[in-house]
Order: structure tokens, then C-alpha cells, then sequence
């Protein structure tokens, strides 16, 4: 594990209103890609609004790094469709995370920061890190670009490896 900060844990919540890719709906299922790891979540199937409730874990090792996802249609017989593309930057997260032990006596629910959507990050809305449950979490609305319709609903969490510190 040499040279990794941690484990990026991305919580892949749901898709609201992404694009039909099959007759009436789509088999959407989201892909997680950072440096050279992928991971991907289960197929729902028969839905444009689907929930996947899924835990990708993916190791960090360039606090500036981005997350590419993906979402695609599952075909039987076919090469998947695409579904559209977003990005996630943990930058703004990652200085929350800086604030590390001056967070021990913080009440749970407290916001730590937001970060507004701008022309340089995908969000569709404003995305808050908070204080919860004794970690730093961050929930986000990301707009699928390449396509035309469609977000998905991400919580990123970091958990850094024993002896592992962020550089202030």
C-alpha cells in the first residue's frame, strides 16, 4: 500500500430521472474509475430512477485526484449504452478532512463547508461536508454530461490508513 492515503468509500445512493436507453426504461448500473481501479455497482433493472444503495471503495493516493463516473444501460445482446459521465473533485473535502482532531468536540449534523456548482464541478446543487457520526462525509447531486438527462447521488467518505496524515 505504498504511497496511499486511504480508502475513498463512495456511496452510490440513486439516479433520479436518467436517460431511456431500452424501450420504456434502462438497466442503469454506474462505474467508479481513479488512476487504474474500477469497481461498479449491481444492475437495477427496469428503472430511470433506480436505487442502488451501493458501497464502492477505491484506494486514494493524490488527495487531488479526480473520480470518474459512469453510468451505463446493461444489454443483453449489445454493447451497454451509455448513460452519461461525471466527475467527482474531493479537493474541497479533502481541507475539511485537514481540520482532523479540532473536530472532536463538533456536534453531530454540523456543516463543515458547502461547495457551490460552478462551470469547473458537475454539481446540480449545493453539496455540503458535514460532521456525521464521528467522520467527515460529503453528499453531492452530479449532472451526467453526454447525455440528455440525468444525475446521480454520491456520498464520498475518506478513511486514512494508520500513520497516514493530509498535508496542512
Amino acid at each position: 500500500m505504498e504511497g496511499v492515503l486511504g480508502l475513498l468509500k463512495l456511496r452510490v445512493k440513486r439516479g433520479i430521472n436518467l436517460a431511456v436507453r431500452d424501450t420504456k426504461s434502462s438497466d442503469p448500473y454506474v462505474i467508479a474509475t481513479l488512476d487504474d481501479q474500477k469497481t461498479k455497482t449491481k444492475i437495477i433493472k427496469g428503472s430511470c430512477n433506480p436505487v442502488w444503495d451501493d458501497e464502492l471503495t477505491l484506494t486514494l493516493k493524490d488527495p487531488e485526484a479526480r473520480v470518474h463516473i459512469a453510468v451505463y444501460d446493461k444489454d443483453m445482446f449489445s454493447n451497454d449504452d451509455m448513460m452519461g459521465e461525471t466527475e467527482i473533485g474531493i479537493k474541497p473535502y479533502i481541507e475539511c478532512l485537514k481540520m482532523g482532531k479540532n473536530l472532536n468536540n463538533v456536534p453531530d449534523g454540523t456543516k463543515l463547508d458547502h461547495v457551490q456548482p460552478t462551470e469547473h464541478n458537475y454539481l446540480a446543487n449545493e453539496s455540503s461536508i458535514v460532521w456525521e457520526n464521528g467522520k467527515v462525509v460529503q453528499d453531492m447531486n452530479l449532472r451526467l454530461k453526454g447525455v440528455e438527462c440525468g444525475e446521480v447521488v454520491i456520498q464520498i467518505e475518506l478513511v486514512l490508513l494508520p500513520g497516514r496524515k493530509l498535508h496542512v
